[in-house]
Formats: C-alpha cells, sequence, structure tokens
C-alpha cells in the first residue's frame, strides 16, 4: 500500500503545493489558476506533466467542479440545492466515496472495493492529507478527488466568509 501525503501552504495565493511520498520526495504538483476564469488546479507528474485537471464551471446557478484524469472527464462535484446545510454529491462511473469527505476522512471505493483511504492529518499547520493508495492504478484519481473536495471546501468557505461581510 502506497502512502501519500498533501500538505497546503496556508499563505500561498497562487494555489500552489505538492503532494509528497513517505520520504518526504514531491510526486505530484498541484497549481492552481489565481484570477482567472475558469478556476482550475492542475495536478502534474514529478516530470511536470499534467495527469489531472480540476476546473469551475463559471456561470453556474449552483457551484459544479468536472475533474479530469489522462485527458478524460472521470468525476463531477456539484452543490445540491438545500435551505440550511451545503450538500454537494459526487458523479462518477464506478466510483463512490464513503465517509465524510467534507472532513476529509472517507475510502473511495471502485466497483464496491477500497482502491484508497483518505483521513486528515490533524494539529498541523494548514490543510494536511495522508492518502493512502490501495489500488495504484487509482492513483492520479484519488488525488484529484481530494484536491477538488478540498477546492470545493475552500470556495464554499469563501463564499460564506463574503455572505457575512
Amino acid at each position: 500500500m502506497k502512502q501519500l501525503y498533501i500538505k497546503q501552504k496556508v499563505f500561498s495565493l497562487s494555489g500552489k503545493f505538492t503532494v509528497k511520498d513517505q520520504q518526504e520526495k514531491d510526486v505530484y504538483f498541484v497549481e492552481g489558476s489565481f484570477m482567472q476564469i475558469p478556476k482550475t488546479f492542475s495536478i502534474m507528474n514529478s516530470k511536470r506533466e499534467e495527469v489531472a485537471l480540476i476546473t469551475k464551471k463559471t456561470f453556474s446557478f449552483l457551484p459544479k467542479f468536472f475533474v479530469e484524469v489522462n485527458g478524460r472527464e472521470e468525476l463531477t462535484i456539484k452543490k445540491e440545492f438545500s435551505f440550511f446545510k451545503a450538500r454537494y454529491t459526487i458523479d462518477a462511473a464506478g466510483i463512490e466515496v464513503h465517509g465524510n469527505w467534507w472532513d476529509m476522512d472517507f475510502q473511495v471505493l471502485q466497483h464496491g472495493e477500497v482502491v484508497g483511504n483518505v483521513s486528515k492529518e490533524w494539529f498541523t499547520w494548514g490543510d494536511s492529507y495522508k492518502v493512502q493508495i490501495v489500488n495504484e492504478e487509482m492513483e492520479a484519481i484519488i488525488i484529484a478527488l481530494v484536491v477538488a473536495i478540498d477546492c470545493v471546501k475552500a470556495d464554499e468557505g469563501a463564499a460564506s466568509a463574503g455572505a457575512t461581510t
């Protein structure tokens, strides 16, 4: 089982961070578009080749994020209409997320089999996640899923902060 770690820089406006392995070697680089429409996050491997792209749909009544891996759309995260608590759904062929994905503590399943586990690392500066990869063929999809969920959470946090000011 492969273990990876995602740690975002707390004060990074550009949305750049890395995914490290157990030896603290950079294995993925994540770069967000800053002040650009549509907002995107590009995930690149150690050779700086893009393996996944996350795009926030513009001009949508409710937020929607598309996740492409190796040029194919793999999943969509969209906000559902609700009056009280924010509710999101993840649509993907054969991929399910079980657990509390809003608090970053969940399992990723493909056709009913666990292919990865994600957990938030507590008592760290900034958001840090431990990602266990059970099926290495799903590695890019799992990393993209974690980054996409984190992007949705950040977007929701920014929206609610703007609403209270």
